[in-house]
């Protein structure tokens, strides 16, 4: 296997335009392996059906450059929140998330894993996920279903999955269903309080994820430098080794098992020429020669 089946590397592109248009040039300015796509406004509730022919010539340009495509949901959702609109609203959201991924042939739709809000306890929101959640995952009977990503957050407020150990209790939750994966945002991690700039601090970092998810369960990684230092729980990304992290623990990223055909993402500051620097950085790194 070849290093870019290993690791492809790729981006979030903006797809407003066009699905197919806009979204796939975007990739190809990137020179992306991999794309991730909004399917609807992310800061809204919104559910729009979708362009069939833009779907189409999606999934063809795609399957054409052999590009592994993922679904982003809405940032608003929270199957924790206290507010019995917000969850329903959250159901209709990751469900219509689910079925676009499914139509523009998305491997995963990543989504936040919340935080409990309105000084609830963290069982009760964890039993709110339960009965939200999982239905959902229970749907996703074809073949051709994306996966369901948690994604752990920075840590801010009442978090429900931030530290890899909260992952934990999610799954379990959540049967640790045959459907259910993780992406890791290594700003969020670091963010939450993984040091991977101390030394081995990665290894430690993805040895843990194994150990509390299981092997196989790592699908997809936002790779981000953080503009803050670890432990600071503020979510704020910064480009690839210009950051906290630095770009030394990313090569140890690639040479992990647990990330053995897992797509990299970024979703760096800086604009399409920023974005372009992170993604071929990040190339290198992987495709250079292993320290140690």
């Amino acid at each position: 296997m070849g290093p870019v089946n290993r690791n492809p590397v790729g981006g979030h592109v903006h797809v407003a335009g066009g699905l197919a248009t806009v979204g796939l040039a975007n990739a190809e300015r990137l020179t992306a392996e991999a794309v991730q796509v909004f399917v609807a406004n992310p800061r809204g509730w919104a559910t729009p059906p979708g362009d069939p022919r833009q779907d189409e010539l999606f999934r063809a340009g795609r399957a054409a450059g052999s590009v592994p495509a993922y679904v982003h949901a809405p940032y608003l959702i929270n199957f924790g929140s206290d507010t019995a609109a917000t969850v329903e609203k959250s159901v209709e959201s990751l469900r219509h998330s689910l079925r676009r991924g499914r139509e523009i042939g998305a491997l995963g739709v990543v989504v936040h894993t919340g935080s409990a809000t309105g000084g609830r306890p963290r069982s009760a929101a964890l039993a709110q996920v339960r009965e939200h959640m999982l239905p959902l995952l229970d749907e996703l009977t074809h073949d051709d279903d994306p996966w369901l990503l948690l994604e752990p957050t920075a840590g801010q407020g009442a978090s429900l999955c931030s530290l890899v150990e909260d992952l934990g209790p999610y799954a379990d939750a959540l049967d640790r269903h045959p459907k259910l994966g993780v992406c890791l945002d290594t700003c969020h991690a670091f963010a939450a309080g993984h040091d991977m700039a101390a030394p081995g601090g990665m290894k430690l970092l993805l040895d843990e994820l194994v150990d509390t998810v299981g092997e196989g369960r790592l699908k997809l990684i936002h790779a981000n430098d953080s503009k803050d230092v670890s432990g600071a729980h503020k979510d704020r990304h910064e480009n690839i080794g210009a950051g906290h992290i630095g770009a030394e623990p990313f090569r140890e990223l690639f040479h992990h098992p647990a990330t053995a055909g897992v797509p990299l993402i970024i979703e760096t500051p800086g604009g399409p020429e920023g974005h372009a620097a992170d993604v071929a950085l990040l190339k290198a790194l992987r495709d250079g020669p292993q320290d140690g």
